[in-house]
């Protein structure tokens, strides 16, 4: 598919509620999620969503994961059943994407989600050829040959500012390091994950200017193999601590720090998109992560089309004003005086006196006003 610029249209706000969801798993395109515990829901309604998830697979740990929890959540408090209320298709390659969103869209769902950038195309070609359908793409927005934004009525555009919750960990990352050198996994190397990069290598050097950040990106979200591999090398480059956006190529980075941590090493992941806190466990490699409410994302999407409010033709942004990015609740592994700092800088976001870069083209004029 064709890189796209990132850009920024009409958006609006909307309050983040707190979801604590369940997750599904599997390897095949299948329907997965958890029943409600038995609990009577809220209200039952004749409602159909489905979610479309990228390669990374609805239980990477990480972005389709929070993704589905989202819809769970949703499904459950409607008394939507799984499987047919609710459900996910899982795509195991891009040419899956496109029958993944018409098999929904043409079956009578009311909803079709589809989790990240890499459906934009899909998505584009999808709703144009079945107009009468809704969809909502997250992260990203659509866009022409000539990266001029589309707005199509029938898909509502989810955006986050990724480069302000990245920030707030890279405050965290220098406050901890003990060698001033840090490093940063991407999964693929394109305009949205540039957001991350950027905005934790903005909060080191506000911190630390001296700082050294090694940058590299895996070119895949679901390749972990690759990722352990360029993590040994960080990790052998006396880099401490590593901040990855990788989605499911992202466990790579935790299988190496937690080797080496068993072995006598000293070294951290910075998770992302949901509390990666377990998963650096046993060995507790996990410092903090940057949460990206992609659950309260979907909720949110879900709710509103349900109550004849589907916001088609707009973007909606989310960011640390909606609740829906920030430092993970786990601070375990952080001192009272970093998690103060912390607050202090993103106070200072809050008020708009950092402006947190989200471009390789930003953050080189931001660094070099320091």
């Amino acid at each position: 598919m064709r890189k796209r610029k990132f850009g920024f249209a009409m958006s609006f706000v909307l309050a983040a509620s707190t979801i604590l969801g369940a997750c599904g798993t599997g390897d095949e395109q299948e329907n997965a999620g958890t029943d409600n515990g038995g609990d009577t829901p809220a209200e039952t309604v004749d409602f159909k969503a489905g979610l479309v998830t990228d390669t990374g697979g609805v239980d990477d740990k990480s972005f389709n994961q929070s993704a589905w929890e989202g819809l769970v959540k949703f499904g459950e408090e409607r008394g939507l059943t799984e499987g047919e209320g609710y459900r996910y298709l899982q795509s195991g390659a891009e040419s899956e994407y496109i029958p993944n969103l018409t098999q929904f869209a043409e079956n009578g769902f009311d909803l079709t989600i589809a989790a990240g950038f890499l459906l934009e195309d899909p998505v584009q070609t999808t709703a144009e050829q079945i107009p009468d359908a809704q969809f909502v793409l997250i992260d990203s927005l659509l866009s022409d040959e000539n990266w001029n934004t589309v707005w199509l009525d029938n898909v509502a555009n989810v955006t986050f500012k990724e480069h302000q919750g990245s920030f707030l960990v890279g405050v965290a990352a220098a406050l901890h390091t003990k060698t001033n050198k840090v490093g940063f996994v991407g999964g693929v190397d394109s305009p949205l994950i540039k957001k991350f990069e950027s905005g934790f290598k903005a909060g080191v050097k506000a911190v630390n200017p001296e700082i050294e950040i090694v940058a590299q990106y895996v070119e895949d979200f679901n390749d972990a193999a690759k990722a352990t591999t360029i993590a040994s090398s960080m990790y052998e480059q006396q880099v401490d601590i590593i901040y990855h956006a990788a989605g499911g190529s992202g466990n790579g980075v935790f299988t190496e720090a937690k080797n080496r941590k068993a072995n006598g090493q000293d070294v951290w992941v910075i998770g992302v998109d949901r509390d990666q806190h377990e998963e650096g466990m046993p060995e507790n490699v996990t410092l903090t992560s940057m949460i990206k409410r992609v659950d309260v994302a979907v909720y949110e999407m879900a709710q509103q089309t349900l109550g004849g409010d589907f916001p088609g033709g707009k973007e909606t942004v989310f960011g640390i004003e909606e609740g829906a990015v920030g430092i993970a609740p786990t601070t375990t592994n952080l001192t009272e005086d970093t998690i103060n700092k912390i607050k202090e800088y993103e106070q200072k976001i809050l008020s708009g006196e950092i402006e947190v870069p989200q471009t390789d083209e930003e953050y080189a004029e931001y660094e070099g006003s320091l």
